[in-house]
């Protein structure tokens, strides 16, 4: 009965957490304004800044990140209070609250259920679990970049490379194989949650009307 009230603690705490969605939170009480009803409709740090500028952006990016750093450290809290005899992976509250932080971003329950990607908050909670495999992934992300300008593409690269890169860096650890079994799998779900998230961008990259960094902002793009 313990074991169940943490695991259900650490999926609250991380959806509630999640859906203190921090680019709506600045465009409301900074800008008057709410970022959703601008360009792609997201509340994330693309939109905030083709929007409102670096400042928002920033503040978002900075946001969204702590969330996804919060939430993993107090699932992995919540989780050292199980007992001794549980029978649940030490993996589980982790994970757990990463992928339950990146869904209240994407589905705010203080918002409407209608906020960001995910794909900061889920950066955030990589940042947390497996430093070495994110530092990685922002390394691709930031060249992906420069190279095309063009973010979503980058996010849609790194979600897909996430799963590889955490099962790659807990061998390294030498973690047992149940364990990078059930790992693996919590990492295949997010990154194909925040995937899907971006299946709009995925149209407009088909379509060649993607919006890329540094073009002026569009309404309703």
């Amino acid at each position: 009965m313990t074991a169940f009230l943490i695991v259900l603690a650490v999926a609250a705490e991380a959806y509630l957490l999640g859906s203190v969605d921090t680019g709506i939170l600045v465009s409301k009480y900074l800008y008057h304004d709410d970022v959703r009803t601008h360009g792609s409709g997201a509340a994330g740090m693309t939109n905030m800044l083709r929007t409102f500028g670096k400042k928002a952006a920033a503040l978002t990016a900075v946001g969204d990140v702590l969330k996804g750093v919060v939430a993993v450290c107090l699932g992995r809290w919540l989780f050292g209070h199980l007992p001794a005899d549980a029978a649940v992976s030490p993996y589980l509250g982790v994970y757990l609250a990463a992928i339950l932080a990146v869904v209240g971003h994407s589905k705010p329950i203080y918002f409407g259920f209608k906020g960001g990607k995910g794909v900061l908050v889920g950066a955030g909670a990589a940042l947390a679990t497996e430093p070495i495999a994110c530092l990685v992934l922002l390394v691709i992300f930031l060249v992906e970049v420069a190279i095309t300008h063009i973010v979503s593409l980058g996010s849609i690269i790194i979600a897909a490379l996430y799963p590889v890169l955490t099962l790659c860096y807990w061998l390294w650890k030498g973690t047992d194989a149940a364990s990078l079994v059930f790992i693996t799998v919590c990492c295949v779900l997010m990154g194909a949650y925040v995937i899907w998230l971006h299946r709009s961008n995925i149209q407009r990259l088909k379509n060649g009307t993607e919006y890329r960094f540094g073009e002026k902002k569009k309404e309703n793009q």
